[in-house]
């Protein structure tokens, strides 16, 4: 059995000051994998230098929607820094209408500015969406999104909104919510995805699943989400760690995973 955590940020300082144990409890876990993923472009050598030490860990290039006052990526960037071979994705980019107000058209022309860099680079992008969702599927409609592809991170929307991102390509990804006792509408979409267009995730340090909700988060605790959708699809452990394993090998385009 094989787990791969498709979304953390193990270069933040909660994980970053323990990282060697951080990999061992992976390890532990069955955890052969993780994607460590770009908030900012000040912070992004980290995010790359521990994929460049580690071979099982894989980076991603973007600047995340919540981060206002940051210095402002633009299209032949975030292509150039895609180029490295341990970059297997653009992002996490998207739009996020619950922490911040006011006039976010900044925010959405990022979001363009994304997109675009994935078509380019031919990277797979990673969304981030809050409270913004319609707004989210017009602009990856306008923008060609399905040229690129990618996954919905840590998706708590609804049956709708998944069907319209599954129907550009995209993978629907299920954090640690999923197995909160109140979220009944994501655990419904969690039965509903397919299974060949699924991927977990921790979103670490953030969003501990149960039973370790509230506490720091970890890509170790993936095989907890993987639990929760076997449970609710009535498969086993295993086809579920097959399958979104498999699954994440293809949507960023690798050969293998070295473990």
């Amino acid at each position: 059995m094989r787990f791969v955590d498709s979304h953390c940020h193990i270069n933040f300082p909660e994980l970053a000051a323990n990282i060697d144990d951080v990999l061992a409890q992976m390890h532990n876990n069955e955890v052969i994998s993780a994607l460590c993923v770009s908030v900012n472009l000040r912070d992004f050598p980290q995010v790359l230098a521990l994929a460049e030490q580690y071979p099982h860990i894989y980076a991603s290039v973007g600047v995340h929607p919540d981060y206002e006052d940051v210095e402002e990526p633009d299209v032949a960037r975030l292509v150039k820094l895609a180029r490295h071979p341990r970059i297997v994705a653009i992002g996490e980019t998207g739009l996020d209408y619950f922490r911040l107000k006011g006039d976010l058209e900044w925010q959405r022309a990022r979001f363009r500015t994304h997109i675009r860099a994935a078509r380019e680079s031919n990277k797979p992008l990673i969304i981030h969406t809050r409270e913004a969702a319609a707004d989210t599927v017009r602009i990856m409609t306008e923008e060609n999104a399905v040229e690129a592809s990618g996954v919905m991170h840590c998706f708590t929307e609804s049956w709708e909104v998944a069907e319209a991102a599954l129907a550009m390509g995209f993978y629907i990804s299920f954090s640690g919510i999923v197995t909160f006792k109140n979220a009944k509408q994501l655990k419904e979409v969690a039965q509903r995805v397919p299974l060949d267009r699924m991927l977990i995730e921790t979103d670490s340090p953030y969003l501990a699943p149960v039973p370790y909700r509230g506490k720091l988060n970890q890509p170790a605790y993936v095989k907890h989400v993987a639990e929760e959708i076997a449970m609710l699809r009535g498969i086993s452990l295993d086809e579920v760690g097959r399958s979104t394993t498999e699954n994440f090998i293809r949507l960023f385009k690798l050969e293998t995973i070295v473990q």
